[in-house]
């Protein structure tokens, strides 16, 4: 009898995307197997939802992807469905109620109980609806299929102690909890041993790590450690909070070589006014103040950031201090984001809700101002060397273009050409930058340097073993790193 398989569909931030690696890893403990790539929808013996509820739609495009599913489930008997994350979180007994025809709801805080709730269903045949309300585990002590296998996410703790008045998480994730620092340790170092050589520190509000121990300084502390792990030649995280970002925190990453010089540093508005009114405590001189000191310490570091546009009672002079913001942080990259209703917040609720039209209008002026920035920021790498880290599925074109794709030390995407020698994705190349985009630079002369790693060994040992599974029909999972900072979808990574 050929195994069950299984689909997970992921929505949201970079939280939701490593506990889906955890959902995987649950599932093929319990005996499924990934579906083939390819695989139609509504063939997989198992479907499912890790839900996002930040978004004013988000419950839309959940029920309308349940409700093709639902004719399929009735020709396949035995089909299950389940629907976890956020949005299972606040919605609970709701999706039963809307999608009689899902076999398991689960929240934020139980995701280990997926295979058991799942059997379950399937034996009593009627749905089971199980939301814990306070982290029944960490999740780092699960099960995990991790997507990579030489960079992977290192969840650090897990819910957020802010209010913020747009941001829903904290009612669904819970307050803060802080993993020990030994356990992440623990983990960083047992990745490593497996060749995993890049890892991205992950939190809702990942710096203000150190809160729930009693440690203000234990967040510079742990990237100090990590700097000490023999064979980790890249360290990130996301996403931090301006209130919590200290000095100590500063010269840890100037002073530990393996922290990469990439900030991502959410701003979210450039006006006191509307900085108050979103209850984020921090104001425009202190956030440039940061961006300053970064940049003092770290000359290359490349900087990003989240911006919402057009938050209830924005004004004119409002948005154009966030103009003047971005024009002196000179961010290499931003996320921007209009501003939607999140079901649930204070904000939803706020006078002053700006016309459509006119959040439309200052996004699109906002966008024009940063790809003018990008490019330019972008053009100064132009003559630089650098070192890339060979990824996989980061260039879409790159078959047609024969070329490969990386990211170098602050995170840019960089296309190059294909060296003669065979290089694998966590091999490491070293190029010459001769062309910018906005979004992405080109090294189109001979690669100068190659570097086989641990990490392109692991990653072509579990390369051959997938090969090898899926000529006996058990699936062939797709790889890829991590993105060290996914474009965020206005979910648990924007702080």
């Amino acid at each position: 009898m050929s195994a069950k398989t299984y689909e997970v569909r992921t929505y949201g931030c970079q939280m939701n995307v490593h506990d889906s690696e955890r959902l995987s890893g649950l599932l093929e403990d319990a005996g499924y197997v990934r579906a083939p790539e390819g695989t139609a929808e509504g063939d997989a013996d198992v479907v499912v939802f890790n839900t996002c509820a930040v978004r004013e739609n988000a419950d839309n495009k959940l029920y309308g992807n349940l409700g093709r599913l639902a004719p399929m489930k009735t020709k396949r008997p035995g089909m299950q469905i389940a629907v976890g994350g956020c949005l299972a979180q606040k919605d609970r007994d709701t999706i039963v109620k809307r999608a009689p025809w899902v076999d398991v709801v689960f929240g934020t805080h139980n995701i280990g109980k997926l295979p058991v709730l799942l059997e379950r269903a399937r034996i009593q045949e009627e749905a089971q609806v199980e939301i814990a309300e306070s982290l029944e585990a960490f999740p780092s002590t699960l099960p995990t299929r991790r997507e990579s296998a030489y960079a992977a996410w290192v969840s650090i703790s897990v819910g957020c102690n802010n209010t913020c008045t747009f941001c829903i998480v904290p009612a669904l994730r819970g307050k803060e909890e802080d993993r020990r620092p030994g356990d992440i340790l623990a983990e960083v170092e047992t990745l490593v041993s497996e060749g995993v050589s890049e890892i991205t520190l992950l939190g809702q509000n990942v710096n203000a790590y150190g809160s729930d121990l009693g440690d203000r300084e234990a967040f510079s502390k742990l990237l100090r450690a990590c700097g000490a792990i023999e064979g980790l030649e890249r360290v990130r995280f996301t996403s931090p909070h301006p209130r919590d970002f200290t000095d100590d925190v500063i010269a840890a990453m100037a002073e530990t070589p393996n922290v990469m010089p990439q900030l991502h540093m959410p701003l979210q508005s450039g006006s006191d006014t509307v900085l108050k009114a979103m209850r984020r405590s921090y104001r425009q001189e202190r956030f440039l103040g940061i961006i300053e000191k970064v940049r003092a310490a770290m000359p290359d570091a490349a900087i990003s950031t989240d911006i919402i546009v057009g938050f209830p009672g924005e004004t004119e002079e409002d948005f154009e201090q966030t103009m003047h913001v971005v024009r002196e942080a000179r961010f290499a990259n931003a996320f921007t984001f209009q501003y939607s209703k999140r079901p649930g917040t204070p904000a939803a609720d706020m006078e002053g809700q700006i016309p459509k039209e006119v959040v439309q209008a200052r996004y699109e002026r906002l966008v024009a101002l940063q790809e003018e920035i990008s490019w330019s920021e972008n053009k100064k790498q132009v003559g630089r060397t650098l070192e890339v880290m060979v990824a996989e599925g980061e260039g879409r074109k790159d078959g047609a273009t024969h070329r490969l794709s990386g990211r170098a030390p602050d995170n840019r995407l960089v296309h190059f050409t294909k060296p003669e020698q065979p290089v694998r994705p966590g091999d490491v190349v070293t190029v010459e930058i001769t062309y910018a985009a906005p979004h992405h630079l080109l090294a189109e002369g001979p690669t100068t340097g190659v570097r086989r790693t641990r990490a392109g060994d692991a990653w072509e040992k579990r390369t051959a073993a997938q090969t090898e599974k899926a000529g006996v029909m058990l699936g062939l999972p797709g790889i890829g790193a991590p993105a060290p900072l996914p474009a965020p979808t206005g979910g648990c990574s924007i702080v």
